[in-house]
């Protein structure tokens, strides 16, 4: 019986492509070493030494290698390891992990968050990954890049929720949203969007949902990708 239950599990469709990517990542493997070989090392360990102690929640980012991991599978799941250089901007880039191993596939990348954590920048200088400063806030447009991009990416979204009241975006707001990030990207380009639970565990409300279907995205749990951009 155990066995058919994990059979049955594996041919549901969300169990389906979760095992897909982890087995395509076998398949068309990103090895570590080689970024980390990239990286100055005496530098790396001098900002691990001066986080080590720290207490706040950011300094877990100083030990670099975990983080590459994680990101190297972001990269991977998105088969940017395997593509044409793109042009990349990242929201809410932090410190910069995404970015900096795209660059070593000589992919144009550009990070975009506020500067309010010192370590991040620390480490933004150590990868060499370029960063404009700026808080995205809801019904408000993003800054002129100069540029027009790809891909747009975004991980652990959090740009997303109203402080102090922890209020997510409603539909309003992400609608608003998805039409400036269409100015940034050329005709066909990718947004891909890692989205936080809320308090309640959801991702988004039924109505979100639906707004994100609605505009040609994919909607995977978490896992919001608009192939070739916001439909309107």
């Amino acid at each position: 019986m155990k066995l058919f239950r994990k059979i049955g599990k594996f041919t549901e469709p969300l169990s389906y492509r979760r095992g897909w990517r982890r087995a395509q990542r076998s398949i068309f493997r990103l090895p570590l070493r080689p970024l980390l070989a990239k990286i100055d090392q005496e530098r790396a360990r001098e900002i691990q030494r001066r986080y080590a102690n720290c207490t706040a929640g950011y300094a877990k980012y100083a030990n670099i290698e975990p983080w590459l991991r994680l990101n190297r599978e972001r990269v991977q799941d998105l088969n940017l390891h395997r593509s044409t250089p793109k042009r990349v901007l990242d929201l809410g880039c932090g410190g910069g992990f995404f970015l900096f191993i795209l660059k070593n596939f000589d992919h144009s990348v550009l990070g975009l968050d506020v500067e309010r954590v010192v370590l991040f920048t620390e480490l933004l200088e150590l990868f060499g990954v370029p960063r404009v400063v700026w808080r995205i806030s809801a019904f408000e447009p993003l800054p002129e890049l100069d540029q027009k991009f790809d891909w747009i990416t975004a991980f652990s979204v959090n740009f997303n929720l109203y402080h102090p009241e922890k209020r997510r975006w409603g539909t309003a707001e992400w609608d608003f949203f998805l039409q400036d990030l269409q100015r940034h990207l050329v005709p066909g380009g990718k947004i891909f969007f890692g989205l936080n639970p809320n308090y309640e565990g959801d991702y988004y409300t039924p109505e979100l949902r639906e707004l994100f279907i609605s505009r040609g995205a994919d909607v995977e749990r978490e896992r919001i990708f608009f192939r070739k951009g916001p439909r309107f």
